[in-house]
């Protein structure tokens, strides 16, 4: 999300950041130039290193991106009213890390890492992933000024240890992102963790076992595939310890999909998220063999060139119609409002994330009903699917806002709430 917004999209469109502060927000935001005793910048690792990490989560790099006083931390808070004050102050880390791409096969990513100044032994994580974000430098390793840098870091602020991946293609990671690909998601954010635990070691941190997980729209989503593999002993030592999600997209068949088409999803809003989500998918599930299939005139010749990743957020939104029906041709709306063979199968294997487990630990969805990103349904379906397992779920309104009121009304309860395993 983002308010470097044109006119033709809502003001709640939720691309890489929550929203972009202006520098000054920060204070004196800056890349500090540390002792190398302070720093540890990490090289390259060894085989030895890679083979006992199994190349997932072996660390290739670590570089200090910024450093704020508890006071800064603060000034920065201003638009989260209600954030506990923080204990600490905090220097951030870009980490390139190894990982896996959609295939299997080896490639690295970015993401970020914040440790509270001054503290030492045995820590919690707080990750957090973060919103929709179509263009590499939006990343929260990359921009000084990403709101999603600046969450992790008022999570750190409490004495946690901040880790939020930029997934695949985004950031400095190579290629395309493969928009919604839960598999890679999930893998990005395990091996940042396995990395982070590498890192954090070096700087006389141990990462405690529990992780508490949060994400915001496609984060949101992708909080509970997170939490799932925790659950299920697939990262490593760790083990979730509690999940807060914020206006996710849970039910791609049942809510989000249906609504991008009925009008709950503004139609601008929609175009934006349908044509990224169509053109990653075609890559990782196979939608249509020429884009003339999909796209109208003159959009087909133009659309998977928008979404390499080198586009800003307003030449996408300029290059776009204002409503999927004059994106799409008809035959292929139908398509998306129709899913069958295996585009169907792929959905409801995405949509497994509140179907298929049983979390033993609380998990909390937050929601606002004027929200015109993610429809507030996703959540109440999801809590629903995962009460029938016997999970204890709690949907939390947070009343008439938007997509992004709701990201501000919620992280101040959820950083308070994490606070306590500080």
């Amino acid at each position: 999300m983002t308010s470097r917004l044109t006119k033709t999209v809502a003001a709640t469109l939720a691309t890489g950041a929550l929203l972009t502060f202006p520098l000054s927000a920060f204070g004196a935001v800056h890349q500090p130039t540390l002792p190398s005793s302070a720093v540890s910048t990490v090289q390259q690792v060894t085989l030895s290193e890679a083979a006992v990490a199994g190349v997932h989560g072996a660390l290739v790099s670590a570089t200090p991106i910024a450093q704020l006083t508890a006071a800064q931390l603060n000034a920065a808070a201003a638009d989260f009213p209600g954030t506990p004050p923080a204990a600490y102050g905090v220097t951030a880390y870009r980490l390139i890390y190894r990982t896996v791409d959609p295939s299997g096969r080896p490639t690295t990513a970015s993401g970020i890492v914040v440790l509270p100044d001054g503290r030492r032994g045995a820590l919690t994580v707080a990750e957090y992933l973060h919103g929709t974000s179509a263009t590499k430098v939006d990343a929260g390793s990359i921009d000084d000024t990403s709101t999603d840098r600046l969450v992790t870091a008022l999570f750190a602020g409490q004495g946690l240890v901040g880790v939020a991946p930029d997934y695949l293609g985004l950031g400095s990671g190579p290629g395309l992102h493969p928009y919604l690909d839960t598999k890679t998601e999930t893998s990005a954010s395990a091996d940042l963790l396995l990395a982070a635990r590498t890192f954090a070691a070096r700087h006389g941190v141990a990462l405690k076992r529990d992780v508490l997980v949060t994400g915001f729209s496609q984060g949101g989503r992708a909080s509970l595939a997170f939490g799932r593999a925790l659950s299920r002993g697939q990262v490593g030592p760790f083990r979730l310890g509690e999940i807060r999600a914020v206006a996710g997209p849970y039910d791609l068949l049942g809510e989000e999909l249906p609504a991008a088409f009925d009008g709950r999803v503004i139609p601008p809003t929609a175009t934006f998220y349908l044509g990224y989500f169509v053109t990653a998918w075609n890559r990782t599930v196979g939608l249509y063999d020429d884009p003339r299939e999909a796209f109208q005139a003159p959009y087909a010749s133009t659309v998977e060139g928008l979404f390499d990743g080198t586009h800003t957020f307003e030449e996408i939104v300029t290059g776009l119609p204002d409503s999927p029906e004059k994106l799409f041709t008809p035959e292929f709306a139908a398509k998306l409002q129709h899913p069958s063979g295996r585009f169907l199968r792929a959905l409801r294997e995405a949509d497994q994330i509140c179907r298929d487990w049983t979390p033993r630990v609380p998990v909390h969805l937050y929601s606002g009903t004027k929200d015109t990103d993610v429809v507030a349904s996703n959540a109440d379906s999801c809590a629903a699917s995962l009460h029938k397992r016997g999970a204890d779920v709690t949907v939390h309104s947070m009343g008439a806002v938007d997509h992004t009121g709701t990201a501000f009304a919620a992280y101040p309860e959820i950083i308070r709430a994490y606070a306590r395993w500080a």
